[in-house]
């Protein structure tokens, strides 16, 4: 078989030393950049796929620069690209970013990292979104097929929400103990990328924990792929797997720059509800997506996703975590991870 790994790794080995060059800054007690910014400068650090739409319909609209002169502030917005949740999390610690969007699973790992310390929670989710893992192996039917043989695709191994799920799915069939047992034959793979092994098939890739459009992408363009997991069954229903989340700091000390942040969003999540067609649209835009529109528009439209920005489902996860001893701060709800804002009150 063909292995796609040093292509992926250099491209985005590269992206991320030149985002974190000030990762260093860390050894010296993250100082940085943080006390530096002033309000009115916004960074925000997303990844693939219409988990992030309503970032997407933020960005075209100029929805954060419009809810910032509402609140008497000019904000410069810059929008960053990365891939998996060790990425930005990364990004976040450095003061490269001041908005990190990521799963909950690295929310979880950088809330427990920097609690007492950064203290680092979470801000919004941007909606709820079912999340499959497929697989091109005829022979695997269920995550209890995968052999040695086998490789599985995902943002990050051991931090990202698919990868949190994977492993909240082994306990369920082998045990606590077992949780991670399919990490070693997981890999670090961004999402189009993967996609593409598992719609061409011959490489190692014989897995892809993704998100929408690119897991619909894999199960409509390669007819050996099947669904060998839904993220709705093992949470238990919706559940917001996409979040956005920032330092104690960057909010306290950007009242105007926050509230503008979640002024536009609040306004994304109702025009992506109401204008499901305008959004598509947006994310071809946007994104630079090559999908059929209307492809597109039906994955928008699917039942279970929901755009909310109040979380949904995150303790089962959360609860997980503490349990098998990956994070060392048991939450008592979501709200101990989440910043005590009126737009979260109602989340889970």
């Amino acid at each position: 078989m063909t292995s796609v790994l040093p292509s992926h790794r250099r491209r985005w080995v590269r992206r991320a030393t030149s985002l974190l060059a000030g990762a260093s800054l860390l050894v010296a007690g993250w100082s940085f950049s943080a006390a530096a910014r002033a309000e009115g400068q916004l960074r925000i650090a997303e990844q693939f796929g219409i988990v992030y739409l309503l970032l997407n319909v933020a960005q075209e609209q100029k929805l954060i620069e419009k809810h910032g002169r509402e609140a008497g502030v000019e904000v410069k917005v810059d929008w960053v690209k990365l891939s998996g949740g060790s990425a930005v999390n990364d990004a976040l610690l450095s003061g490269s970013i001041d908005i990190a969007g990521a799963g909950v699973g690295p929310l979880l790992t950088l809330w427990d990292r920097t609690y007492g310390k950064q203290n680092v929670r979470g801000v919004a989710s941007l909606g709820n979104f079912p999340y499959y893992l497929v697989s091109n192996n005829p022979n695997v039917k269920s995550i209890a097929d995968f052999t040695d043989k086998d490789r599985i695709a995902l943002p990050a191994v051991g931090v990202s929400v698919q990868s949190r799920v994977l492993q909240l799915a082994s306990a369920k069939l082998w045990g606590d103990k077992e949780f991670a047992r399919l990490d070693k034959i997981s890999l670090a793979v961004p999402h189009p990328e993967a996609a593409a092994a598992i719609i061409k098939g011959g490489t190692e890739i014989t897995g892809h924990f993704g998100n929408p459009p690119f897991q619909e992408q894999e199960l409509a363009g390669n007819p050996n792929a099947r669904i060998v997991l839904k993220s709705y069954d093992v949470l238990g229903g919706p559940a917001s797997a996409t979040v956005l989340y920032a330092t104690e700091k960057f909010r306290k000390e950007n009242p105007k720059t926050y509230k503008a942040f979640i002024g536009a969003l609040t306004e994304a999540a109702q025009f992506a509800t109401a204008n499901p067609e305008k959004a598509a649209d947006i994310y071809i835009k946007v994104a630079n997506a090559k999908i059929d529109r209307d492809f597109l528009i039906k994955i928008i439209k699917n039942p279970e996703v929901q755009f909310k920005i109040a979380p949904q489902n995150t303790f089962a996860l959360a609860e997980f975590m503490h349990r098998v001893g990956v994070i060392k701060n048991k939450p008592a709800s979501f709200k101990d991870y989440f910043f005590d804002d009126a737009h979260v009150a109602s989340g889970s």
